[in-house]
C-alpha cells in the first residue's frame, strides 16, 4: 500500500513539473510571438492561469504529505506530553475543518461553473474550480492519517517534524545536488 501511495505522489510530482513546463512554454512563447512576429497565442494567458492554479494546489498536497509547510511548533515542544498531544490534535482538527470548508466550497463552485466556458479556450470553468477538490480530498485524508498516527502513538508530537520552522530547514532536508563534481564523474 505504501508503495502505491509513493507511486501516486511520484506521478503527482511529474504532473506538477509538466504544468510548470507548460506555463513556461505558453508564456515565453507568447512573449516571443508578440515581440518578434506581432502576433500571439490567444489562449496563452488563460491556460497558463489554469496551469498555475493546478500547480499550486497539487504542490500543496505534496508539501502536506512531506510535512513541508512552514509553521511554528515551539509551543508543542515546551508542553508536557499530554498537553502537546492535545494541542497537536486540536490543530489537526482545525485543519480538518478548514479543509472540509475548502472541499465543500470547491464542490459547490465546480458544480455552478461546470457549464460555464472560459472566454478564450472554451474549457469548462468547473476544471478551474476542481483544483480545490484535487487539493482538498487528499489533504483531508492526509490530516486524518496524521490524527490517527498521533492518537495511536506512531507520531510523537514533541519530537516529530510536523512542520518546517524555516525555509532553510526544508532545504537541509532536500539539498541541491552538486553539479560540478557529478558532471566531472560522467
Amino acid at each position: 500500500m505504501a508503495r502505491a501511495i509513493d507511486f501516486c505522489f511520484f506521478l503527482l510530482k511529474i504532473a506538477i513539473a509538466l504544468l510548470l513546463a507548460g506555463m513556461v512554454v505558453l508564456v515565453f512563447g507568447n512573449v516571443i510571438l508578440r515581440y518578434a512576429f506581432n502576433t500571439g497565442i490567444t489562449y496563452s494567458e488563460e491556460l497558463s492561469r489554469i496551469f498555475f492554479v493546478w500547480l499550486t494546489f497539487l504542490g500543496a498536497v505534496v508539501a502536506m504529505r512531506e510535512h513541508g509547510h512552514l509553521g511554528v511548533d515551539t509551543l508543542l515542544r515546551r508542553l508536557p506530553p499530554a498537553g502537546a498531544k492535545a494541542a497537536a490534535l486540536a490543530g489537526q482538527l482545525l485543519m480538518l475543518w478548514a479543509t472540509w470548508l475548502m472541499i465543500s466550497g470547491s464542490w459547490t463552485q465546480t458544480l455552478i461553473n461546470l457549464n460555464v466556458s472560459a472566454p478564450a479556450t472554451g474549457i469548462s470553468m468547473g476544471l478551474f474550480y476542481g483544483a480545490g477538490l484535487a487539493f482538498g480530498i487528499p489533504a483531508f485524508l492526509i490530516i486524518l492519517w496524521d490524527i490517527f498516527s498521533v492518537l495511536t502513538g506512531r507520531i510523537d508530537v514533541r519530537t516529530a517534524e510536523l512542520v518546517r520552522e524555516s525555509e532553510e530547514e526544508a532545504l537541509e532536508d532536500h539539498p541541491e545536488p552538486e553539479l560540478g563534481n557529478s558532471m566531472l564523474k560522467r
